[in-house]
């Protein structure tokens, strides 16, 4: 499915979004329903860096309302989320703000990695995305979830396949007429046949989620 062309494709962008979402409605009639449905999703890209993998460690496990709301605290607080504006923040104040004791500790290790140079986020642009995923679950607190989110909304990438997410798996369930909500492996090896675009499979799917919901993912 068009994988000549994504092997050139390092980022996504608004143009070859359009491209894969024609990929994947093309080749599989159930997406291309849903596509008629729903329309093309967002591009929701993110900046790369220590804010955007703040917000998505927050976003684990817990709604998309809660993380968001917590992350507003934290920008109205900091005004630019940066490391050691946040190394700044004592316990009390990062629990008013919405981080459990947890959450708080992997954020620290994170500002202090980048601070003392043991990490750097800006390399992950120029490797290929097993180094990058290698990278990022070397950091604590980082499992495959945040780690694969991290790479389709900040690095972009055109073929990553999130685990373990709820709304992935559920949305499937509606839009592909399965029986039940697949398991997240089941969920993986449908979205096997979606290669090389995944990404964007993941994004329609996101997108038909929220949709008959009535929400946003921002």
């Amino acid at each position: 499915m068009g994988r000549t062309l994504s092997a050139t494709i390092r980022r996504l962008n608004e143009a070859t979004l359009q491209t894969g979402v024609a990929a994947l409605a093309a080749s599989d009639e159930r997406i291309r329903a849903m596509h008629q449905r729903h329309g093309a999703p967002p591009l929701w890209a993110r900046e790369e860096g220590f804010a955007t993998l703040v917000k998505i460690i927050l976003e684990q496990q817990v709604s998309l309302a809660s993380a968001a709301a917590a992350f507003t605290n934290l920008e109205a607080r900091l005004g630019v989320v940066a490391p050691d504006a946040f190394l700044g923040l004592n316990d009390s104040e990062l629990r008013l703000i919405g981080f459990s004791r947890q959450k708080a500790g992997y954020c620290r290790g994170l500002a202090t990695a980048l601070l003392d140079g043991s990490l750097s986020l800006g390399n992950l642009a120029s490797v290929d995305d097993a180094a990058a995923r290698a990278t990022l679950l070397g950091i604590r607190g980082v499992g495959p979830w945040t780690a694969d989110v991290y790479l389709l909304f900040a690095l972009q990438r055109p073929d990553v396949w999130p685990p373990g997410d709820r709304a992935l798996v559920v949305s499937m369930a509606e839009n592909l007429g399965l029986p039940a909500v697949p398991t997240y492996e089941e969920a993986a090896a449908i979205a096997g046949r979606w290669a090389p675009w995944r990404s964007v499979a993941a994004r329609m799917m996101w997108h038909a989620y929220l949709a008959k919901r009535g929400r946003s993912l921002e």
